[in-house]
């Protein structure tokens, strides 16, 4: 104990403070003002201080350490999403576990057997799945959980995500507006959601005008490769079709493929719509007509949430209620829609 004690003297002597004052930063024990917990962080760093996992395990200290579950990081959405996490946590002190679940339960339910062995402070998880009972042994444990993207109903109280339906609803009017009626979906996965959610947004918004979508297409697998394929078959199947809702930008820019590969030009002859504004969108031609989701700063509210979840668990403080944030969408216009063609 005599090398660790030394250490925290020294911490405390170059960030010109108490030894109990960094105590509390290291142990996330008690209030520690910004500008103190900057100092001592800094002095940390300096002295290259690394706390045992071993005697923080049985002191019983936060581990410092936080689980985030995706259902994918190899889709641009979740990479993005990752990265903003790991960063906003990291700044306050925390190392971030990333668990790729692959959409697969049985991967899930391994992931989180792990986080609870690592004894970490807090999650953050984007299930693919609607069965979220195997999640259950988190909230017993006492976890502090937070849903990202989508809600986590009975496991977690909290949620940060985009306003989805909302997203629906502007891409279905945008095309209205330009006189579409014809007007087809296509994206992945179907058994997500939040593409759920868009779906009931596009057709709510549709169903004021009377007009319901000419052809919903929706596969299991979120790929280029398969949402391609979709977006080749209702173009020969549905001649009729003037525009295309793609429920992702990797759908939308998928369509725009198979529209050109097709002989057809974009959005001459067809006018495609997708979801999310990942970098890409601009960069594509035409470029494209999308909702953008404020995907970082989803990201970045749902760790500030959840550290303040694990301050009012540590503390004991229970009055906080749960909260379901929709962070707004905006329609990004750019060349992939256009009037409907005479």
């Amino acid at each position: 104990m005599r090398a660790v004690t030394t250490s925290i003297r020294h911490i405390a002597k170059l960030a010109g403070t108490s030894v109990s004052s960094v105590s509390r930063v290291l142990n996330n024990s008690g209030y520690a003002s910004p500008e103190l917990r900057h100092r001592v962080e800094s002095a940390i760093r300096t002295l290259n201080y690394t706390p045992s996992k071993g005697a923080r395990m049985l002191r019983g200290a936060p581990s410092r350490m936080i689980g985030l579950m995706l259902p994918s990081i190899d889709v641009p959405f979740f990479g993005i999403l990752a990265h903003a996490i790991e960063q906003e946590l990291f700044q306050h002190g925390y190392q971030t576990l990333i668990c790729s679940t692959a959409e697969n339960m049985d991967h899930e339910a391994r992931y989180i057997s792990m986080l609870l062995a690592q004894r970490v402070d807090g999650v953050i998880v984007a299930s693919a799945f609607g069965s979220i009972e195997h999640f259950g042994v988190l909230r017993d444990a006492g976890i502090p959980i937070i849903a990202i993207d989508r809600e986590l109903s009975g496991i977690a109280d909290d949620a940060v995500m985009a306003d989805h339906a909302e997203g629906g609803r502007l891409m279905a009017r945008h095309l209205i507006d330009l006189g579409h009626r014809a007007i087809a979906i296509v994206g992945a996965p179907a058994h997500s959601q939040p593409i759920q959610l868009r779906l009931q947004g596009i057709t709510a918004e549709m169903a004021k005008d009377g007009i319901a979508p000419a052809i919903v297409a929706m596969a299991e697998e979120h790929s280029f490769a398969e949402t391609y394929r979709l977006a080749r078959e209702l173009l020969a199947s549905r001649p009729e079709v003037t525009a295309i809702i793609g429920t992702t930008d990797v759908s939308a820019i998928a369509a725009i493929h198979a529209v050109q590969d097709r002989g057809f030009s974009v959005p001459n002859d067809y006018s495609v719509v997708g979801f999310d504004d990942l970098p890409e969108a601009a960069y594509v031609f035409p470029r494209l007509t999308t909702v953008a989701q404020p995907i970082r700063d989803v990201g970045q509210q749902a760790a500030r949430l959840l550290e303040a979840l694990i301050e009012g668990h540590q503390t004991g403080d229970a009055s906080r209620q749960g909260a379901i944030v929709k962070v707004p969408v905006t329609l990004i216009e750019r060349d992939s829609t256009g009037p409907i063609r005479s």
